[in-house]
């Protein structure tokens, strides 16, 4: 009796375990199969009408610019990370400012950031020209959010020109960001579709 206890007990603590690294995985198949009323709980949307204004300036979807808050800083917008990124998109002072100096903002100081707001509309306008930079590849978009222009340059260089695919990232870390940031996107237009509302026409998804 004791015997088939300890087995049952084992067994409950295996499949919490495997659930626990699936969640925080998140592989593909998990989040497809997630039902919008759970995904809701999980993926929260706060600032939505704020998200659906600066991606209507900006010409984004408005999922996606939820997904890329949510993988950046799960919606806290007093995060700051160790390179110093701040706020819900998580954007770098230095680019802030240049954002600031192309959209007439000559009153900004680093501390706006974390406003939802200002970070959010800096953050779409960043995400709005790097679009612009790589011809409107979302995927070559996301991957410049969190590897850099540089970097996506000379990737996409060194394949001859090629438009950038997920699988063409050599950066493990860009790589599973591009990943996570394509299915929270999905995640986000199933859950919060009627909020968010569509993308542009001929808004190109991450491939």
């Amino acid at each position: 009796m004791k015997r088939r206890l300890l087995f049952i007990v084992l067994v409950v603590i295996v499949l919490i375990a495997g659930l626990l690294v699936v969640h925080i995985t998140r592989p593909a198949w998990y989040v497809r199969l997630l039902p919008a009323s759970i995904a809701r709980r999980m993926y929260p949307l706060n600032h939505g009408a704020t998200i659906v204004e600066a991606a209507r300036k900006y010409r984004l979807d408005p999922a996606l610019v939820a997904a890329v808050i949510y993988e950046e800083s799960r919606f806290r917008q007093s995060t700051i990370s160790a390179r110093g990124a701040i706020g819900l998109m998580q954007l770098l002072p230095s680019t802030a400012r240049e954002i600031a100096r192309n959209t007439g903002g000559d009153k900004f100081v680093v501390g706006d950031l974390t406003e939802a707001r200002i970070n959010i509309l800096y953050g779409c306008n960043y995400l709005r020209y790097l679009l612009d930079q790589f011809g409107g590849s979302t995927t070559a978009a996301v991957a410049a959010y969190n590897a850099g222009v540089a970097n996506v340059r000379e990737w996409i260089a060194r394949q001859g020109g090629r438009p950038l695919r997920s699988a063409d990232i050599p950066f493990a870390e860009t790589r599973s960001y591009v990943s996570h940031v394509s299915l929270t996107t999905t995640v986000y237009r199933r859950a919060y579709g009627a909020e968010l509302g569509a993308a542009p026409a001929g808004f190109a998804a991450i491939r």
